[in-house]
């Protein structure tokens, strides 16, 4: 699946122009923790998110340092934090180097996004424009989707299914599993591999229940017992 298949198209976006009181009002009201900033030609110039909202000098939560931390800063960053904690412009406290994918973002890619990134939603745009948003939600709603499309794959028949769980298992290093301990019949797999570990036993079900049609897993598989060298 890609970003457009899961993306939000009525985007909730300020321009650059607005206010920091409205943002922080609208990101209150509609319950979200994120709104991307536009220019007039709906190009995506920012970001603001309520942790740009979090030291502010209204509510006496700017940024306070001791004062050898202080003494330590440049003017610069300074500067920029009596900015950042006292503009009332959007301009002034949005994060500005924002990270955007396209409508055909592979999902894997986007949960990569925001996990290395540490962010809950990621812009989508089209030549530079704001045509969607990406949220872990759509993720999550994207992943309750395939419950439905498993139950497409159901007629599957056996052969294939093997198939499947076999060419998937190939590309594990740590499943080393002969084909012949793999077997399908009316949708239920039986399982009759020996493992080392727990770790091996519930990734070989796993494999086998992540596969499109397998109605259940049957797992006949033992231990091999760890015989101490001396």
């Amino acid at each position: 699946m890609r970003a457009v298949d899961v993306m939000t198209n009525d985007v909730i976006s300020v321009g650059d122009h607005a206010a920091v009181p409205a943002v922080a009002r609208l990101l209150a009201e509609r319950g979200i923790s994120a709104v991307p900033v536009v220019d007039d030609d709906n190009r995506v110039v920012g970001m603001v998110s309520e942790g740009d909202l979090l030291h502010r000098a209204e509510i006496g939560t700017e940024c306070r340092r001791s004062w050898w931390l202080d003494m330590m800063a440049s003017t610069d960053k300074l500067a920029g934090d009596y900015i950042k904690s006292h503009s009332g412009s959007v301009k002034d406290i949005m994060t500005r180097d924002v990270i955007s994918v396209i409508e055909t973002t592979p999902l894997a890619e986007i949960a990569v996004l925001l996990e290395t990134h540490r962010i809950k939603r990621v812009p989508v745009v089209r030549d530079g424009r704001l045509v969607g948003i990406v949220s872990r939600a759509n993720l999550v709603r994207a992943l309750a989707m395939t419950i439905d499309e498993a139950a497409v794959g159901a007629e599957d028949d056996d052969r294939a299914l093997r198939d499947r769980l076999l060419a998937e298992l190939k590309t594990q290093r740590w499943a080393e599993v002969s084909p012949a301990n793999v077997t399908v019949k009316d949708g239920v797999v039986h399982l009759w591999s020996s493992y080392l570990s727990e770790q091996e036993k519930r990734a070989l079900v796993v494999a086998a229940e992540s596969i499109p049609g397998v109605r259940r897993v049957e797992n006949h598989m033992r231990r091999v017992p760890v015989r101490l060298l001396i």
